[in-house]
């Protein structure tokens, strides 16, 4: 099952509503989506991308990018259900949203937790080399 760019952004715009309005205050940038998919040049080719990824920029300030050729290429790869699809949306949002709010707070939970989880990964595809 695909979803379009289209749908994938009606998708997140409903999904991001159901968040309190604090968690959007200084993400002056907004959550946008690009049609791009971004592979993480770290592993083999198609098979590992990066969803999504919050930017704090000195300039343009703080938005959240959201990959939707990323989320296509991870579904065709993996046969994607449309219950799958929200899963994976909703989770990046989250999880982007997260890194937000932590770096207002100047914390740093979820980038040393997105570390360890990197860090795995690598030994995985280390192991499978």
């Amino acid at each position: 099952m695909e979803y379009t760019f289209d749908q994938v952004g009606e998708l997140l715009d409903e999904m991001a509503e159901e968040f309190p309005p604090v968690f959007f205050q200084e993400l002056n940038g907004g959550i946008l989506l690009d049609e791009e998919a971004k592979p993480d040049p770290l592993f083999p080719e198609g098979e590992v991308y990066f969803m999504g990824e919050y930017v704090q920029d000195g300039y343009l300030g703080r938005s959240i990018h959201l990959y939707y050729g990323s989320f296509l290429a991870s579904a065709r790869r993996e046969d994607w259900s449309e219950e799958t699809w929200q899963k994976e949306l909703y989770t990046t949002l989250a999880h982007e949203l997260t890194h937000h709010v932590e770096s207002l707070a100047n914390a740093h939970a979820l980038d040393d937790k997105d570390e360890e989880d990197l860090l795995e990964l690598m030994r995985y595809y280390q192991k499978d080399l």
